[in-house]
């Protein structure tokens, strides 16, 4: 949830903090703050409630001189977001700093024994109390500082990426992590720290991901050292950087968001290269190909995810069932762990999730590790937590995708997951090859569709404005178009704070029904397939009631127009692939409704790119 960024080296600190806590903005915006130690060796900290742009204005005018130092924005969890509960914190004597990312589950118990022991806390938070400990064992245990962090980390219990700035030796940094991503950036005489990589690309490509319970000792003009929490040396394990720096700016658009939704023909084409060829008649993906066997004789597929992931999970039981024939259950990760689920060990769980961090879907993993079953992972970035954790899986090559609304990563990761479909669906027999042959071709062609779905866009602005007062909003949808009825509602609750809530269409007239009047906009995904009938008849339902029906259709339809107050017209493709195409309209129309309600876009209120805390 919340971004760490750190420097040690022989630049000046604050521009590098600053800079890498802007592009870490999406993963928390309630407060930022930054520490570091000038050459008189003062330890100074500015934090404020509110967005990277708040601390800016504040720190204008202070002491930010210094070449090392760490940064934060956060994303609250513990303690309301303000100045006080804003990161880094100070420890008992202010001689060190922290800052977290992650949830300390026992800090409680360890709070009441630090308050016996003299400790006093300013804020409400749980980071403030590991750094309290941090420093109490360091001064009762004569430890140096990674030693004694090394100690208290085996005394907490939960998750946690952890940078400490020790006042009294301004050549260290000590980090850690558990369970929250966080990587090192190499270069020459000088590291950079980070959640992800997108503060470090512009200096250097050499990285080391940290792994769970490994603890970093940072010092200017030496080799990185790691540890494990059993005080164990690892050998650091230095990987090239592939993204580009241009990926993680906005490129002339006004919104990460507008970028991202207008870079899907690309994401999802990248996602498809070397995988596909239409041609030939043959998909492969190398996640899937050491692990076929399983795959052929798999009785049950569990698919586990959260939000956006979970509705492409939505589109894969669909994909799977049809094209490969397997049984498939798609899960909340977030309630899977907790029901006691049934799982055999010939079972394969497919893990997706942007982030690759997603705490929910990580112990879901765990889980099902545990009782035996193949994971299988889908994520957008490489050396994730999730590509780490799972025995195969398959990157959706989507790019970084910056807007905490996902739009890219829908459509990238339904491509995966459609690829994945038709490769275990080759193995097994399952697809008539004419049918095989028809929807490889169709899915070639699918970045090209998607770009003319994308010229919509004038159009989708002038029905935005229409819209863009409503209260509340009806999506409906059918087979493979239901989970894009749910996609569109959850975009449009995240941007412009309307209630929205998605349906099987049939599903309407047991309930929902009862909403419907001449001021509730229903979207409906009405496009041709073995449910067009169905759907139209749902339409006449809603317009019986007075209803306002925005559809989607195949371009060329005449049957919905004529009942429809407005219609969005997307290219014809074969009904498994549509899911792809049906929902470009409805980012675009939650995008222009919220630019037009003032809402901001790429930082939504209360939310968070990656969520990193159960």
């Amino acid at each position: 949830m919340c971004g760490i960024v750190g420097y040690i080296g022989n630049r000046e600190v604050y521009p590098i903090l600053i800079k890498g806590l802007r592009r870490l903005e999406y993963r928390g915006y309630d407060s930022a703050g930054v520490a570091m130690i000038n050459k008189k060796g003062d330890l100074n900290v500015f934090k404020r409630k509110g967005k990277v742009s708040e601390l800016e204005s504040f720190a204008t005018g202070g002491d930010i001189s210094g070449t090392v130092g760490i940064g934060h924005t956060r994303w609250a969890t513990h303690g309301e977001p303000n100045d006080v509960n804003s990161h880094p914190h100070y420890s008992q004597t202010k001689d060190l700093v922290i800052i977290h990312n992650g949830i300390i589950e026992n800090y409680a118990a360890i709070k009441e024994g630090l308050k016996k022991r003299g400790h006093t806390f300013l804020s409400q938070t749980d980071t403030e109390v590991l750094v309290h400990l941090i420093e109490d064992i360091k001064q009762h245990e004569n430890m140096k500082l990674g030693h004694a962090v090394l100690a208290a980390l085996n005394q907490v219990i939960g998750a946690y990426s952890i940078v400490v700035l020790d006042k009294n030796d301004p050549n260290t940094l000590v980090a850690a992590k558990k369970g929250s991503p966080m990587v090192i950036g190499i270069g020459t005489d000088e590291f950079f720290i980070a959640s992800d990589a997108s503060p470090i690309v512009e200096f250097t490509k050499n990285v080391v991901y940290l792994e769970d319970e490994q603890v970093a000792i940072i010092r200017r003009g030496e080799e990185l050292k790691i540890r494990n929490l059993k005080d164990k040396e690892i050998t650091p394990y230095v990987q090239k950087l592939t993204i580009e720096l241009e990926a993680i700016e906005k490129g002339g658009y006004d919104h990460f968001m507008l970028k991202e939704i207008y870079e899907q023909p690309r994401s999802v084409k990248d996602s498809m290269r070397g995988r596909l060829n239409a041609e030939k008649g043959d998909v492969k993906l190398g996640g899937i190909v050491e692990h076929e066997a399983k795959f052929k004789n798999a009785k049950r597929i569990i698919f586990i995810a959260c939000g956006t992931s979970w509705h492409a999970g939505l589109v894969g039981e669909y994909l799977f069932e049809e094209f490969a024939r397997i049984p498939v259950e798609v899960e909340y990760a977030s309630e899977f762990r907790y029901r006691n689920p049934v799982i055999y060990p010939d079972d394969i769980v497919i893990a997706i999730s942007q982030s690759g961090e997603t705490a929910d879907t990580l112990a879901a993993i765990e889980l099902a590790k545990a009782k035996g079953a193949t994971i299988v992972g889908v994520c957008n970035v490489v050396g994730s937590s999730i590509a780490r954790a799972t025995h195969a899986g398959s990157y959706t090559h989507a790019g970084p995708e910056i807007g905490v609304a996902s739009t890219k990563a829908f459509t990238a990761q339904v491509t995966v997951l459609t690829l994945m479909a038709l490769h275990v669906a080759r193995i097994k027999g399952t697809m008539p090859q004419s049918r095989f042959r028809q929807i490889l071709y169709e899915l070639e062609a699918i970045p090209h569709k998607i770009e003319d779905a994308l010229k919509l866009n004038t159009l989708i602005k002038e029905i935005a404005f229409k819209h863009k007062d409503s209260t509340n909003a009806l999506y409906l949808g059918r087979g493979f178009t239901f989970p894009v009825a749910l996609e569109g509602a959850l975009k449009l609750k995240e941007i412009s704070y309307i209630h929205a809530e998605g349906y099987p269409a049939a599903e309407m007239k047991h309930g929902p029904i009862a909403l419907i009047d001449e001021e509730m906009p229903v979207f409906v995904i009405a496009t041709k397939g073995a449910n067009y009938e169905k759907v139209v008849s749902n339409i006449q339902e809603v317009k019986a009631r007075k209803g306002k029906v925005i559809a989607v259709v195949t371009a060329g339809d005449k049957e919905v127009k004529e009942m429809a107050d407005y219609v969005m017209e997307i290219p014809e493709t074969d009904e498994a692939l549509v899911p792809l195409i049906s929902v470009i309209p409805l980012q675009l129309l939650s995008y222009h409704i919220a630019v037009m309600r003032g809402c901001n876009v790429d930082q939504p209120r209360n939310l968070a790119k990656s969520v990193t805390v159960e």
